[in-house]
């Protein structure tokens, strides 16, 4: 989106990216994370709800959990970017997990994100992207 112009369907207003159907909305100032998350909503999302999407993801808990998942292992995919730096840019910006920050979290307490991630073959056995969206 040009400077200045409102981004549609951004759920926290912006700067944060927003989602309407597949597309997703963002400009230069655009945090990262934020357009990397609702990429993963669009991903994870049920088939019938990524249809007719508009700024509300309404995903619940597990759900939230693994787009969190998924995009720390998509960061490793865009160069200067890499889980360090945006798990970092997570704590900064709020996001908040049970062992005090985005990293530890992965490392840590996510089996049941990745799991989800597996059944959903969002992410094979290995834990590597399959870079197929949900169809279940």
């Amino acid at each position: 989106m040009p400077e200045g112009d409102t981004i549609p369907g951004s759920f926290w207003g912006e700067p944060e990216a927003g989602i309407v159907g597949t597309r997703i909305y963002l400009r230069s100032d655009t945090p990262v994370h934020s357009m990397l998350h609702e990429s993963c909503h669009i991903v994870c999302m049920d088939p019938g709800v990524r249809a007719s999407h508009n700024g509300n993801a309404g995903s619940d808990d597990l759900e939230e959990a693994s787009v969190c998942y998924l995009q720390v292992l998509l960061a490793g995919h865009l160069g200067g970017v890499e889980r360090t730096r945006l798990t970092a840019n997570m704590d900064a910006w709020g996001y908040s997990f049970r062992l005090g920050s985005a990293s530890r979290w992965f490392d840590e307490d996510a089996d049941d994100a990745r799991q989800w991630l597996f059944e959903h073959k969002i992410i094979d056995g290995d834990g590597v992207i399959t870079w197929r969206l949900r169809m279940l």
